[in-house]
This record gives C-alpha cells, structure tokens and sequence, in this order.
C-alpha cells in the first residue's frame, strides 16, 4: 500500500521530465494534462534583457501548477514578442517544476519618431516603457514588442483627442550607419511652417537656402529633417575642420496641450554645436606593401598643420583606393581609425591596409554592339591580356562610352543609350574579366 501511494504521488512529475531542451512550437491539440508546481522560472543567454525582465515575459508564475503545455506556450510567448531568435527550455521535476529558457536575443535597432511632433521623445518613450518596462529606446525589427510599442503612442496620441493610425517600418538611419524602426501617424495634415538654426550664419549660405526651399511648406517629417541635417548641414562644418558637430535634435516649437485644434503648421527649430575646429597631424600606415607611405601620403592630400576638412579626408580615403586599384588591387581595404588630441584640437589617423589579392586582364565580354563597334572597342582597350588590371585606365574607357563615344568609335553610327558594366574577379586564377552591355 506505501509503494502505491508513493508511485501516486510521484507519476504526474514524471510525466513531466523532459529529456533536453525543447524549443518554441505550436502547442498540441491534445496536451500532457499533468500537472505540478511551479518552482522556479530561470533563463539563460539574456544580454540586454535582465533574467527577472526574460521571465515576466513568459507569464509564468511560481507556485502555480503548470504542465508541458503551459512551459510551451511561455515559449511561444518569448518568441512572438520578436526579441528572441532562437527559444529552447529544459525542466526538472525533484521539488517542483524548475524551467530553464536557453534564449537568443534578436538585433536591436533604435526606435525613430517620424511625425509625432505634439511629444517629445522622451514623452514618447515613457508611453512605451507603461506596456515594455525594458524598453531602452531599441526594439526588434518585428514582432509583438513593436505592436505594443505602436499600441502605446497610438494610445498616448489618443488620450489628448487625436485620432491616427499608428505605423511603422524598419528604414535607413537617417544620422548614422544602419536601420532604425520608425513610427509615424496618419491622419493629420502637418507641414513645415519654417526652419530656423541657432547658427545664423548658415542663412548667409546659397546652398542652405536652396535646400531649404525643398523642404519648407512640405509634409512635416523628421526624417526629412534628420536627412537634410546630414546631407546639407553636416558637410558644412566638417569642411571647416569641426569634425564633431552636434546637430540638433530639431525642437518643435508648438505651444499649448496636444489636442485635435493645434495648427497644422509645425514650426522648427535646430539648436548647433559647431565643436572645435581640428587640425591634421598625420597619418600612420600599415599593411602597404606595394604602395610606398610616400604615395599613399601624396594621394591623402592634407599636410600636417593643415586644417582637418572633414570633406577633404575622406576623398583622401578614396584617392588612396584608387591608388591600389591603379595596380590591380581591387579588393583592397583600408581601415582608418581616427586619434583625436583634444587639448591640441588635432587629429592623426593609423591606417591598415589590406591588398589583397593583384588582378591581372582576362577578357572583355560584350553585348549589345555590332561587330563593327566591337572591333573598335577592342582595339582601343587599353590593357592588353595578362597584364595588371590598371582600374584607372578602365574607368577612363567608360568615362568615354558614356560621355564620349566618338573618341572610340570615330563616325561608326551607334544607338545606344547607357553602358552596363561589371568586373567579374576570379581570386583563384588571379584574373578579372570586364562585362560591358550596351542597351
């Protein structure tokens, strides 16, 4: 009778004991109907997440009595919220049910308030924090933490009596490398009404103002803003050696509550931090075999004591590709990291270089020509076969198709109108083949 009541007992444990980890599937229709409690909920492989954040997200609570079904839907729930790439979990039953969730954390992009401008983003923020208390100001790319997100502003707009319909996509970072989620609303009809800086000097540009007469009188979007900011202003500053400017965040200067009776124009305004102005120490070269420090120096362009043009670096870094490229290095990387000297205001730079592989001319495969023309081409390529694939002279011969067909073709009558090109490299034989398609 004691073996029977104790095998009693036991069985419903049992029927729980899982052999390894399981991941997330769709629940059975028919689930293991045994029962025990639950002891403790403990995750592994959080990263951003904390492990008591991971197991609120599961709904499950200690003590209660939970089976299989119940340890499967709490990891169907990590993955549908989008957080999570990869769900598994194991158990044991000793003393009460112990689940273990083995999770992989999703990418994280930043959250992007495109035309919301009755809050800030913080306001906004703090709205999303009420649904996802770990909300940092990054979410997923997909999944139920971005529906609630989208949940959370839609239910702020409308608790100050607007109506809007609240979307949202993963698009180009307009200030950086990368995506962001970007909300945005419809419904409102919202334009800019102006664009003042508190740098006034940058009314005295030509170039501003043109790009301001784009932008002004258009749909309110902060992404616009963020866009023009970075393509039209930031240049500005880097060619004067500010290498650091702080470029807004634009501020929306509306007044009075967020309500339905707000105007529709948006007046906007940019506060600037120019920075210091940077000067050029040098730069330090490593992994150039081919291609003395001399060259490369020469190619770079800035001299030490130079101003820092921020513009004129980085052509610098293309001049210095298209040197490797000049002697068949098509693959050819360089790494520059930058070494501020912030007492000085100066700037060096170590560079790596990584060659790579040299390419020599294989063939020229054309399309689209007559044979007529082919001949012509052929006989004006300048690399013969087998010899170091210069891409300064190839980029020439385009330069001509495109621009100047007549220094290759002479009178020969041709109808074409634009050149598709592309290099085909072959790593293994050390050769590139050059595909040219007339349309």
């Amino acid at each position: 009778m004691q073996g029977k009541f104790l095998a009693s007992l036991v069985s419903p444990l049992l029927l729980l004991l899982s052999a390894g980890p399981i991941a997330a599937q769709t629940p059975t229709k028919t689930p293991d109907a045994a029962t025990a409690p639950l002891r403790e909920v403990r995750i592994d492989g959080e990263k951003h997440l904390s492990e008591s954040q991971v197991a609120a997200l599961t709904g499950l609570t200690p003590g209660s009595e939970v089976g299989r079904s119940d340890l499967q839907a709490a990891a169907d729930k990590l993955s549908k919220t989008g957080l999570f790439d990869k769900v598994t979990y194991n158990f044991e039953t000793r003393t009460g049910v112990i689940v273990t969730y083995h999770v992989e954390e999703s990418p994280r992009i930043p959250a992007y308030f495109d035309n919301i401008p009755w809050f800030a983003d913080s306001e906004l923020a703090d709205a999303i924090r009420k649904k996802l208390p770990f909300f940092d100001g990054t979410l997923p790319q997909a999944g139920g933490a971005v529906e609630q997100a989208a949940d959370a502003i839609k239910e702020l707009i409308a608790s100050h009596g607007l109506q809007v319909t609240v979307q949202h996509q993963v698009t180009g970072n307009p200030l950086a490398d990368g995506t962001v989620q970007m909300f945005k609303v419809e419904g409102p009809d919202l334009h800019i009404a102006k664009l003042e800086f508190s740098d006034s000097s940058l009314l005295a540009s030509k170039a501003v103002q043109q790009h301001l007469a784009e932008i002004v009188g258009k749909p309110y979007s902060r992404m616009t803003i963020d866009l023009f900011l970075t393509e039209a202003i930031r240049p500005i500053y880097l060619s004067k050696g500010c290498l650091h400017p702080k470029l807004g965040p634009p501020e929306i200067l509306l007044t009075g509550k967020p309500g339905p009776n707000l105007p529709a124009e948006v007046p906007v305004f940019v506060p600037i931090a120019p920075g210091p102005i940077y000067h050029f120490k040098g730069v330090h070269w490593t992994g150039n075999a081919t291609v003395s420090e001399f060259t490369l120096n020469r190619d770079f362009g800035l001299k030490p004591g130079d101003v820092a043009d921020g513009m004129q670096v980085e052509a610098g870094w293309n001049r210095v590709r298209e040197e490797f490229g000049h002697h068949g290095y098509l693959d050819a990387k360089i790494d520059p990291v930058p070494s501020f000297d912030e007492s000085a205001h100066a700037v060096s730079y170590s560079v790596s270089v990584h060659e790579g592989p040299q390419y020599r001319f294989g063939k020229m495969v054309l399309t689209g020509l007559s044979p007529a023309a082919e001949k012509k081409l052929q006989a004006a390529w300048p690399i013969p076969e087998g010899e170091i694939f210069d891409k300064t002279k190839y980029e020439a011969v385009l330069t001509k198709l495109q621009l100047h067909q007549e220094q290759i073709f002479g009178e020969l009558p041709l109808h074409y109108e634009s050149v598709g090109h592309w290099l085909q490299t072959n790593a293994g034989t050390g050769t590139v083949d050059v595909l040219l398609d007339f349309k």
